[in-house]
């Protein structure tokens, strides 16, 4: 059956129709168009050929998961866009039907708003292991959530070091800089207890401000652990204003560690991946970040 067949199957569910298809662009791996529909329904749909069975439920489930954090918020709103329907069975194409939230005319960032909601979603979980109740994935990429207590295991064993092999696999990172770092990174974390949920993929493309004003979080790869990764992402390539760290440092200060050398240690992990995504462009970046943790460890 063709992906548009499916889904006005879907929406047939719903008494109601396709009535015009708007291309939406933004993002580097999915397809995405805006579906209008007849009673006046809009609704987001992104697609891809070859996405592998699983990943757009594992992505439904963390927004679900983000979703239900910011609904218990005391201060603030975000939203999380809302799960339709998943086409994800392994057939081809597979497909993801979200809510549609417009973003507002030109561009501007969300900030204070944004760093204060999510200093509240990191701080909704309860005690527990680092990971998460599934695999998921980051771009297109594999990311192993295997359960841990030990937030430096989970680092080292779930993050750095997959990276770090399958590019070396393909030829790069060779440099022995890379081991001795992967040596030392359970005890850099061994104070690392508390349990956050993290967005995960929290790089500006990721967020917008919808045109009632509220900031929008999108595409997570959601897991248990340290909040400071997802800052540690929002400032490696831009794209979040100053009242946004602000707002959520006066709700969830950062550790003296992050400044020192967790924030090049979390960057690590994304630049690993854009190796693994992008080539050999990152290399010299992820080199830089591995040194300048061991400098700092000393």
């Amino acid at each position: 059956m063709g992906l548009r067949q499916q889904i006005d199957d879907e929406l047939a569910i719903r008494g109601d129709r396709i009535d015009g298809v708007a291309p939406v662009s933004g993002g580097c791996i999915n397809h995405g168009a805006r579906l209008d529909t007849q009673r006046g329904g809009h609704y987001f749909l992104k697609w891809h050929h070859d996405t592998p069975a699983g990943m757009y439920q594992a992505e439904a489930e963390g927004l679900d998961a983000l979703r239900s954090a910011a609904e218990k918020m005391a201060v603030g709103r975000v939203r999380i866009p809302a799960v339709i329907a998943i086409g994800d069975d392994g057939a081809r194409p597979g497909w993801l039907l979200m809510e549609f939230i417009p973003a507002a005319a030109g561009g501007s960032r969300p900030g204070a708003t944004l760093g204060s909601c999510l200093a509240e979603i990191h701080g909704s979980l309860g005690p527990g292991d680092f990971g998460w109740k599934r695999d998921n994935w980051i771009g297109s990429l594999p990311q192993d959530n295997a359960p841990s207590s030990s937030w430096g295991a989970f680092w080292r064993d779930r993050r750095i070091v997959p990276q770090l092999d399958r590019a070396r696999g393909s030829g790069y990172l060779r440099e022995t800089d890379f081991d001795r770092l992967v040596d030392r990174i359970v005890h850099a974390l061994r104070d690392v207890s508390r349990r956050e949920l993290l967005h995960g993929d929290l790089w500006g493309g990721n967020s917008y401000r919808a045109t009632t004003g509220e900031p929008v979080l999108i595409d997570p790869a959601v897991y248990a652990g340290d909040g400071e990764v997802d800052l540690a992402m929002t400032e490696l390539f831009g794209g979040f204003p100053a009242d946004f760290h602000q707002a959520y440092r006066e709700r969830r200060p950062v550790s003296d560690a992050y400044v020192a050398y967790r924030r090049d240690l979390y960057q690590l992990y994304y630049l690993l991946v854009h190796v693994n995504l992008f080539g050999g462009s990152y290399v010299a970046s992820a080199l830089g970040a591995a040194r300048r943790v061991l400098a700092a460890l000393g």
